[in-house]
């Protein structure tokens, strides 16, 4: 029986790392780098896949042996380097989620023909009722099963539908014929970074299944959450790569909208707002987790009433997209800062993972060390590098 638990919560903390992964900005983001790169973006695919796994392998294990949350692991490391994280993944996480909202507000306008701003209202409503449910923990793991399914399933529809060359594919996965190296960043920061890194280790330590006993399943679970996450945006990819490859053209106000429409038509397009509606619910509902859980540890009030302070985030959230809109300045710095959150926590981690007081007598594996040690050098160069362009934008 408490195998069959622990898979479950396995399960649900994979996809509520995989759903909280697809977002509007994924969607998106996918769309437009094939467009951009055609086939070729197999490639990049293939890479972030690889660098997206050592990094939930690091985190993940580390969060186990600890049995710490990583804002508290951080503080051990550097005294103050727990809230500095904390406040960082709270302000990418608020900004992330208006645009989280905004974009469920989309998915339920083409659905039902509502307006952006009733469907962000009715978002609100399903995200805030699944934290008034008394046990929240397994209604999210069960939410985020479920519409992580419905996203691969619908995904596949669209791929077959648009007939895409899968041969081509394959085969500039591993011999592209460009590689754009600030792709590979985005989709690696969209995946596993920011509040994303720590969905899954976080969900994991709430439900009890940490130590150094629980390695193996740990190590299942992050794997599971990448793998289910980059399912998503193969077929996306392929669905995408076949529309472009029959010489349509994509509308830019609405890529993924597009690539929907003209692959299935009008089933296609009605598809296109059940994907865009159900990934971007659940990566309301894994943001304002995640964001809370960062810092629950500094105050006991806060902990007591998790999930009303969750309720309250995903309002907040909420209030601001029906307001102001989605912010376009707070989102492009918070997409900025995001890119760094990834080095600094990852980095963190890694130290974390050779301090006895921490971990004590568990051994971190050296090429995970190796593995992650390059993605953080990676992340924080081209995090730099894509802030100051930003900001240059910007000002």
């Amino acid at each position: 029986m408490k195998q069959t638990r622990n898979w479950s919560v396995l399960l649900g903390a994979a996809f509520l790392m995989a759903t909280s992964a697809v977002g509007p900005g994924f969607l998106t983001q996918t769309t437009v780098f094939t467009q951009t790169l055609a086939a070729s973006f197999g490639f990049v695919i293939l890479l972030s896949i690889l660098l997206d796994i050592g990094v939930q392998l690091n985190v993940w294990r580390i969060i186990a042996v600890s049995e710490k949350r990583a804002q508290d692991i951080a503080n051990m490391v550097v005294p103050g380097l727990g809230l500095f994280l904390a406040i960082l993944i709270v302000i990418g996480g608020l900004a992330f989620n208006i645009g989280n909202v905004g974009g469920a507000g989309l998915g339920l306008n083409v659905l039902f023909g509502i307006s952006p701003q009733v469907g962000a209202i009715l978002t609100a409503v399903i995200a805030i009722g699944v934290f008034l449910v008394k046990e929240a923990g397994k209604l999210m793991d069960r939410f985020a099963q479920l519409m992580g399914g419905v996203l691969i399933l619908l995904m596949i529809y669209v791929a077959f539908s648009s007939s895409p060359p899968v041969g081509e594919a394959i085969a500039k996965s591993f011999m592209p014929d460009q590689i754009d190296v600030i792709a590979i960043v985005t989709l690696v920061g969209g995946t596993v970074g920011g509040y994303i890194t720590f969905a899954g280790g976080h969900r994991l330590l709430d439900a009890g299944i940490k130590g150094k006993a629980a390695i193996p399943e740990v190590t299942r679970g992050a794997v599971s959450g990448i793998t289910i996450a980059s399912l998503v945006r193969i077929f996306l990819f392929l669905a995408t790569l076949g529309v472009i490859s029959q010489g349509f053209t994509l509308n830019p106000d609405n890529p993924p909208a597009s690539v929907f429409q003209l692959a299935a038509g009008n089933v296609g397009y009605k598809l296109f707002g059940v994907v865009m509606a159900a990934a971007a619910i659940t990566s309301v509902i894994g943001s304002a987790y995640t964001s809370v859980s960062f810092i629950k540890s500094f105050n006991e009030k806060i902990a007591q009433y998790e999930n009303w302070v969750i309720i309250g985030f995903i309002t907040v959230s909420t209030l601001v997209f029906l307001t102001i809109g989605q912010p376009v300045t707070l989102l492009i710095l918070a997409g900025a800062l995001n890119g760094l959150i990834l080095p600094i926590s990852l980095g963190t981690m890694l130290v974390a993972a050779y301090k006895k007081k921490i971990v004590g007598d568990y051994k971190h594996p050296l090429w995970l060390t190796i593995f992650g040690s390059f993605v953080v050098v990676i992340m924080a160069v081209m995090g730099v590098y894509t802030l100051f362009k930003q900001l240059g934008q910007l000002f």
